[in-house]
């Protein structure tokens, strides 16, 4: 073949490839059935613009801003739709629909390691939940309170520390080690050791972080990404989903060896194993403890950082759960070093506090992704055909006045104590809804409640700069970071034990 006809030919192929791209993007944008809904211009032709703000983690900040804007539809994809009306979570998320194909990069290493967050079919989903719910159990997870209490209690001595010090504390972290410890105490009988060490061990936080930047954008281009995302990758920890299956392949293999174990989480999926093995393997057990570990701690971190943070902007709201909490000792409650889960549930405008802070800022960043089944689907009036992803943002439909009221913006935990208060629990999607609930909500719920009801008793925490805001990073969820305190301990209270 001639070479000079190859390099002539090239111009040629360059200018029908142009062509191809340029009419694909005139049908995405004039002739989709989804061309009559507003959204950004580039989001209507590519992929890329979502994926361009969830990386840049203000995914969630674009999306309130878009959907005032726009109203209750923005076209944030060619093939995608987000949604704030306020019967959204009623329609999309409550109803057996199949999940949009992002969630399949929750397969963690690789596409072997199906569960139940990764199962698109609902009818899948549920028959895999099935397995691991007996371990989810609130009576199940109540076991585990002792061995939380002494992670919490770590927290505390080393807030006991700075307090003394006077010095400068990065709260934020110190929290983060507590939830991972949580994970571990709670579903391999032993924690991890971040909250003993007071840092971070073998880079297993940081590595989270860049898991949770390369899964958010990652799902959306999982097959292609097939050739990455592999089992021989996953074996030499080329990505981060593999430094993540080493973590917790070592905390089961640690668990199995240790004699002493209760009976934990892990001791539940076993025993569905050996009762059903074809239903439930040994991999599959794997792959719900990867997505445990790998997405359990961080939000649970990011919604106590969330209610410390803005109970500290509101000192009077702090103040009045202090002398709720007051009351309920002289009534011989909260008296333990780390208040039981039981005492908190009895105090319930400290409960509307922690609502409200999770809707003003839910740890869950990324949109929940459902599509339009057999004959699509109508939303205040607006018919979607079969196929159209349709996603509800849990931080654009807590924001949203229209659901929340002319108040939606401001902190007011009064909006938790009166009221058709189901209406609002409708639309608090802080652990999504329907059967993609989380499961681990009560485990989470548990953790927030004792280790919050702690920090209000027993201490007064003020921002080092009182003007400082914080940053988070809005990737597959909301790490919060960069607000050191000043703690102090409250006098005479909290020497309990």
């Amino acid at each position: 073949m001639d070479p000079w006809k190859v390099l002539v030919s090239w111009p040629g192929l360059i200018i029908e490839l142009m062509v191809l791209l340029v009419s694909i993007a005139l049908h995405r944008y004039y002739l989709s059935d989804l061309s009559d809904v507003p959204g950004p211009f580039w989001a209507s032709i590519t992929r890329l613009w979502h994926v361009w703000y969830i990386l840049e983690g203000r995914q969630n900040l674009r999306l309130k801003a878009l959907h005032e804007k726009h109203g209750h539809f923005v076209r944030i994809a060619p093939n995608e739709v987000s949604v704030s009306h306020p019967d959204a979570s009623t329609l999309l998320l409550r109803p057996n629909l199949h999940k949009g194909g992002w969630y399949r990069v929750t397969a963690v290493p690789d596409f072997r390691f199906q569960n139940p967050m990764s199962a698109t079919d609902p009818k899948k989903k549920i028959a895999l939940s099935k397995h691991f719910a007996p371990g989810y159990a609130l009576s199940q997870v109540l076991k585990s309170e002792p061995d939380i209490d002494e992670n919490i209690g770590g927290l505390l001595c080393w807030m006991d520390m700075y307090a003394e010090n006077q010095e400068p504390m990065n709260l934020d972290r110190f929290i983060t080690y507590t939830t991972f410890d949580n994970i571990g105490s709670a579903f391999f009988s032993e924690s991890f050791g971040f909250i003993k060490a007071g840092r971070d061990i073998g880079g297993t936080l940081r590595n989270n972080v860049a898991l949770s930047k390369f899964a958010a954008a990652a799902g959306f281009f999982i097959v292609p990404l097939r050739i990455l995302v592999n089992p021989l990758n996953s074996r030499i920890l080329l990505l981060p989903m593999g430094q993540l299956f080493k973590t917790t392949s070592a905390a089961i293999k640690k668990r199995m060896n240790n004699a002493d174990a209760r009976y934990d989480m892990l001791s539940h999926w076993l025993d569905a194993n050996k009762k059903n093995p074809d239903k439930l393997s040994l991999r599959g057990i794997e792959a719900q403890a990867n997505v445990n570990v790998g997405a359990g701690a961080e939000p649970v971190s990011s919604a106590i950082q969330s209610f410390v943070y803005h109970m500290i902007q509101h000192p009077e709201a702090w103040l009045k759960v202090r002398t709720e909490i007051d009351a309920a000792q002289a009534r011989g409650l909260c008296l333990d070093r780390v208040v039981s889960f039981h005492d908190a549930e009895q105090l319930p405008y400290f409960k509307a506090c922690i609502k409200e802070a999770l809707r003003i800022f839910s740890p869950t960043t990324m949109g929940l992704p459902r599509i339009a089944p057999k004959d699509g689907i109508t939303i205040a009036g607006r018919h979607f055909r079969e196929g159209t992803i349709l996603s509800v943002s849990s931080h654009v439909v807590h924001s949203s006045k229209e659901i929340w009221g002319a108040d939606a913006h401001e902190w007011n935990p009064e909006r938790w104590m009166s009221g058709d208060t189901k209406e609002l629990v409708k639309n608090w999607l802080v652990f999504s809804a329907g059967y993609n609930e989380c499961p681990g909500r009560h485990f989470a719920r548990m953790q927030i409640l004792k280790t919050a009801a702690s920090l209000v008793r027993d201490y007064d925490i003020c921002q080092v700069d009182s003007k400082n805001v914080w940053k988070y990073q809005a990737n597959f969820t909301a790490l919060a970071h960069s607000w050191p305190v000043y703690v102090q301990k409250r006098g005479g209270a909290s020497e309990k034990i």
